[in-house]
């Protein structure tokens, strides 16, 4: 079993979230945050003043898997996000030793 963490656009998050069920993943939780990378911010106008923004608004996409559909999670998941331009956002992927669910009690893949 594998944990995904996706950072992406906001402008992504729903097609990424169809791609996914389309695989048959259906579980994962989304958190709306702030960050930066390679785009440095940006500069916005407010009152007629320019103001540089440090932050960038992303979703935080977190996505357990079975370690078998991990390749295709991936994939859906780069080709929902991708734009090509800077700021499309990260994937990290680390391995799970153990995942319960808490209203049954089932455990590892039988809980995702």
């Amino acid at each position: 079993m594998h944990m995904i963490e996706a950072i992406i656009k906001p402008s992504a998050l729903d097609d990424v979230k169809a791609k996914l069920a389309s695989l048959g993943v259906l579980g994962c939780t989304a958190v709306e945050c702030k960050g930066f990378g390679k785009q440095k911010g940006h500069t916005e106008r407010y009152r007629g003043g320019r103001m540089d923004v440090g932050f960038v608004p992303k979703v935080l996409l977190k996505v357990a898997v079975k370690s078998e559909d991990l390749d295709k999670a991936l994939d859906a998941i780069v080709e929902a996000a991708r734009t090509g331009s800077v700021g499309d956002g990260k994937l990290f992927v680390y391995e799970l030793g153990k995942v319960v669910r808490i209203r049954t009690g089932e455990s590892d893949n039988d809980a995702l």
